[in-house]
């Protein structure tokens, strides 16, 4: 007893020692810890502008955006049009940006009433090589667009928007799909060219620019100081977006694709893209002056006036395709909302009809790849009298009751059954849309009872929880 007694007292200072360097290691460990914390979290706040050290809980808006768009002192006059459609186009809300001309145009008042961006002549390039056989060498200029228009030095920039002078933008729709990202972090945003051959050529993970594309301001600072040492390396290069693409990818970022942006390498009737646009918000459209105007018997500009009507009603909607069946016809009718309704004089699996039309011809004419498109399609019956009945936005108003489209029909001097050749007019009753949701549904629709043998009255709203799209 003794014995084991005076063990435990000779041993107690020994253990009372251990605890001791124990807790001393613990208390050092968490001190170093915390400072190594603190480190971090200044290191990672250096990465943002004073001016950027803003909570992602604050909504991004329409002034957080700024514009570069690429043009020259020649096309400028008469493409400033398209521009005019979408520049200022949200009430009480003054757009931020510049147009980049090689030269002033000749008698342009560079003041403007801002309806259009103002005018910025680009820097001299000269000095920069270009050896791409049948290129122009304004490429690197355009390129450059990006460094001198963070160089304008904004303030309270989250996302810088690029495209050409020819690039129809939709702002309110830019502004929702952009504030679903961290403008803090480095994203590099826009989509392919419609067909396979360009983009296997140029790239599946470039933006190609008259599509547009955004860059987060974090990813635009650093770009910006190291574009011009970047370009050196790529004289063989074809286009600017080609250059910005290249630049990017050495910062090792990664497009982030979003398929609203439309570069729109097609030529002709371009009905089909439009009528089965993808479920997601219209971004941007391209190349009006080498497709068809998108509304019969108007100019290219007129068409895009009209479209702009429906757009201002509800941004987020146009384009939206829904679809829904008329029983007792067997008719299946696809909605394309501000723009056209398409009725097929018989049943049609879902799937089909959401694929697009082939309404338009390639590019380029040549070889087989050239007709390959990122895209499904479908082919359209050569004989117009044997294809769907399209009916084209009328006119388009907002009330309490909610919005009231309403379409026209396209006439054709064709024969059809007794029902549809009666038929006129097709009117389409919704709600404005304001999809949150981070994955969108497709919306359904009605037919409506109408006594009317010259009407069609359509509904479109939420699909139930479990509600199927399909034909009966």
């Amino acid at each position: 007893m003794k014995t084991t007694l005076h063990r435990l007292i000779k041993t107690k200072p020994t253990l009372m020692k251990f605890i001791l360097v124990s807790s001393l290691f613990c208390v050092i460990s968490l001190c170093v810890s915390v400072l190594l914390l603190a480190k971090t979290k200044v290191i990672m706040n250096s990465l943002y502008s004073p001016q950027h050290d803003v909570s992602q809980s604050d909504p991004t808006t329409v002034d957080h955006l700024v514009f570069g768009i690429a043009s020259t002192g020649t096309s400028w006059p008469w493409r400033k049009q398209y521009t005019k459609l979408w520049w200022n186009s949200i009430p009480n809300i003054t757009m931020r940006g510049c147009v980049f001309v090689d030269a002033l145009p000749h008698e342009e008042n560079v003041s403007n009433d801002g309806s259009l961006p103002p005018l910025c002549v680009s820097q001299n390039t000269s000095q920069f090589l270009y050896t791409y056989k049948h290129g122009l060498p304004s490429a690197i200029r355009v390129a450059r667009v990006v460094k001198e228009t963070v160089a304008l030095n904004h303030s309270g920039v989250r996302w810088y928007v690029f495209g050409d002078d020819d690039t129809i933008f939709f702002p309110q729709n830019l502004l929702k799909t952009l504030s679903k990202y961290d403008h803090r972090l480095w994203y590099y945003v826009g989509s392919n060219s419609e067909i396979y051959e360009g983009t296997q050529v140029f790239g599946f993970g470039m933006a190609f620019g008259g599509g547009g594309f955004a860059i987060s301001f974090s990813l635009a600072q650093v770009l910006a100081k190291v574009l011009d040492s970047c370009i050196q390396r790529y004289p063989h290069l074809y286009g600017s977006d080609s250059r910005v693409y290249s630049c990017i990818t050495e910062l090792g970022v990664g497009l982030t694709h979003e398929p609203g942006f439309h570069q729109v390498d097609l030529r002709g009737n371009i009905f089909g893209l439009l009528a089965a646009h993808p479920l997601t918000s219209l971004l941007s459209l391209h190349h009006p002056d080498h497709t068809d105007p998108i509304f019969p018997n108007m100019s290219s500009i007129t068409s895009l006036q009209h479209l702009f009507e429906a757009v201002h009603v509800d941004p987020e909607r146009i384009l939206q395709q829904t679809v829904c069946y008329e029983k007792q016809l067997s008719w299946t009718i696809s909605v394309s909302w501000g723009y056209a309704v398409e009725v097929f004089q018989h049943n049609m699996f879902l799937p089909e009809v959401l694929r697009v039309g082939r309404t338009f011809r390639q590019w380029l004419p040549g070889n087989v790849l050239r007709g390959i498109y990122n895209f499904n399609t479908r082919e359209v019956h050569p004989d117009p009298c044997k294809r769907g009945t399209i009916f084209y936005l009328d006119k388009v108003s907002s009330g309490k009751d909610g919005i009231m489209s309403s379409y026209k029909r396209d006439f054709q001097n064709c024969s059809y059954e007794a029902s549809m050749s009666k038929l006129e007019v097709i009117k389409v009753v919704t709600n404005k849309l304001n999809d949150n949701k981070q994955t969108p549904r497709r919306h359904c629709c009605d037919v409506l009872p109408s006594n009317a043998g010259n009407l069609m009255e359509i509904a479109i709203r939420e699909c139930n929880f479990e509600e199927l799209i399909y034909m009966n």
